[in-house]
């Protein structure tokens, strides 16, 4: 089911309505390498012959939610691990879609790194309305997405804020799989009281 639609028996043609609803942030971030930054942001809408004035400006908005339009000109081999991952969320937000997949965005990544992927995460789902399927094994990751909530000052400044007694996440879920198989699927405060042998070891990081 995605958006109420059980698309389980859809065709190619079907299924391209479906995807082009769909945002993907690769591991790794994906970008391609003979490609610009500028490039690689504006594939989709190059593909689908978008007039270069609309691309443009469409590139540089994703760019600057992404806080790297100074890398605009940049060629992937000139951008460090974590502007990579950034240019890959930029590029998958391309067209507005309403869910973005994230695999494993911050895998490689030093803390602080890490921690800007999922601050843009967050700013997603609190700010733009976008749903996110977020991949991880890092616990770090978990806490941040599941305990933090983005606001917007009157100067349009972003702050990120611990849920409390003022906030309280309900829109953020966590689904723990072994083997393929689901094996938790509820609250993060669930998470860390249940008393499944398997997930306490892993939520001790053994």
């Amino acid at each position: 089911m995605i958006d109420g639609e059980d698309v389980t028996g859809f065709d190619d043609q079907e299924m391209m309505r479906i995807r082009k609803n769909i945002g993907m942030v690769f591991q790794e971030g994906a970008l391609f390498d003979s490609l610009s930054v500028y490039e690689n942001v504006a594939y989709r809408l190059h593909e689908e012959k978008v007039d270069e004035e609309e691309v443009e400006h469409e590139v540089r908005r994703m760019l600057q939610f992404v806080n790297l339009e100074d890398a605009i000109d940049k060629m992937p081999s000139e951008l460090s691990g974590g502007m990579r991952r950034r240019v890959g969320i930029a590029r998958a937000l391309v067209g507005n879609p309403s869910i973005v997949l994230f695999d494993e965005p911050t895998a490689g990544l030093d803390p602080p790194t890490a921690r800007t992927i999922c601050e843009l995460a967050i700013k997603l789902r609190d700010l733009e309305d976008v749903s996110s399927i977020f991949v991880t094994h890092e616990m770090n990751n978990l806490e941040y997405l599941s305990s933090e909530y983005a606001t917007l000052d009157r100067s349009g400044e972003v702050h990120f804020e611990l849920e409390g007694e003022r906030l309280c996440l309900l829109n953020t879920e966590v689904i723990m799989l072994k083997q393929g198989d689901i094996i938790f699927s509820g609250k993060d405060e669930q998470l860390r009281q249940t008393e499944d042998p398997y997930i306490r070891r892993f939520l001790r990081g053994k």
